[in-house]
């Protein structure tokens, strides 16, 4: 580049800029040519030079979306040095200027959610383009994945808000990782139960496994992190309350029919007999639901050992005779 050229980008000169074109009507054309390159677009946003980038999107719009050698666009820049007003000029004049990729597929908003929502800028990122949102890094890593590897709460309170409104929610926040990992399984490993409350009531799957065939609460017991186990213990526990609506009323349908002909003379048996038949209904229940109450791995049994991932889940007879215990008589 033209030292002069970069001179009057240093210092945000546009009257030295237009008396270089008029020297030389070529002089941008040449850095246009240049697939990788540093151009007086970058060094007005790295120096905050807010009139003279202006100019420069007006003669060079195609100047926006080029990369230096390090993998960065202007507006990259012009995040890192802190330059806010400069960097929503840049999105009044293209809005998908947030979502650029730079040097590892990271975008504006990848960004953003690495070093927190400063001056509301993820929020306007969100209100320019929404479908940001759904951008990826090169490791395949969503702004969630970002937000929970560097606990960005604020981020993630902005980023779930916005995709609760948007069909492609559920796809987000499942959304892999090269580890297999969601953004679930990130917050039990870092210990987050706030966020993962937050992704749980964000359509989170708590059974989606990592390459290492692991759910979430998985990786929070290996770490033994209490809270997160907390959060996410409650979402595994088979109660009825948390089936499907038309599952609940098989099962309530099955119960009552079941035990109105086993307990229809329960006067008349002795205790021992009674008991049998309290086990007898645990086990035909079972067997009965199986298949549908058994979904891969993360459901509590025989005190506290869990599934293994991939693996049918059985529950223990004793929950069934714990439902029916009150229905018994003392002997």
């Amino acid at each position: 580049m033209d030292q002069s050229l970069r001179t009057a980008a240093r210092s945000g000169n546009v009257s030295d800029l237009y008396a270089l074109i008029q020297r030389n009507g070529n002089v941008l054309r040449r850095l246009d040519m240049v697939e990788f390159i540093h151009t007086p677009l970058h060094i007005a946003a790295e120096e905050g030079c807010t009139r003279f980038a202006m100019e420069m999107m007006n003669l060079k719009p195609s100047f926006a979306r080029k990369l230096n050698h390090q993998g960065l666009s202007p507006i990259h820049l012009a995040l890192e040095k802190g330059h806010t007003e400069l960097v929503l000029r840049l999105m009044e004049i293209d809005k998908e200027l947030v979502r650029v990729k730079g040097k590892n597929g990271e975008t504006p908003l990848h960004y953003i959610s690495k070093v927190g929502n400063h001056d509301d800028l993820l929020d306007k990122f969100l209100e320019a383009c929404s479908d940001c949102i759904r951008d990826v890094t090169t490791q395949n890593h969503t702004a969630l994945h970002i937000a929970l590897e560097n606990r960005r709460p604020d981020v993630l309170q902005v980023l779930i808000k916005m995709l609760k409104k948007k069909d492609y929610c559920e796809e987000v926040v499942n959304r892999k990782d090269e580890d297999g990992n969601t953004a679930l399984h990130l917050a039990a490993s870092n210990n987050q139960p706030q966020m993962l409350k937050l992704l749980l009531n964000c359509k989170a799957d708590k059974h989606a496994t990592n390459q290492a065939g692991s759910t979430a609460l998985d990786v929070a017991q290996q770490h033994n992190y209490r809270e997160s186990i907390t959060a996410l213990r409650g979402c595994f526990i088979p109660v009825v309350s948390n089936f499907k609506p038309k599952l609940k009323k098989q099962i309530v349908s099955y119960v009552t029919k079941a035990s109105s002909l086993i307990f229809r003379d329960i006067d008349n048996i002795s205790g021992d007999d009674r008991n049998a038949l309290l086990v007898i209904l645990g086990l035909l229940l079972t067997a009965t639901f199986q298949a549908t109450l058994s979904p891969p791995g993360g459901v509590w049994q025989d005190g506290n050992t869990l599934n293994k991932p991939g693996t049918s889940s059985w529950i223990h007879p004793l929950f069934f005779f714990s439902i029916f215990q009150p229905m018994s008589c003392s002997s």
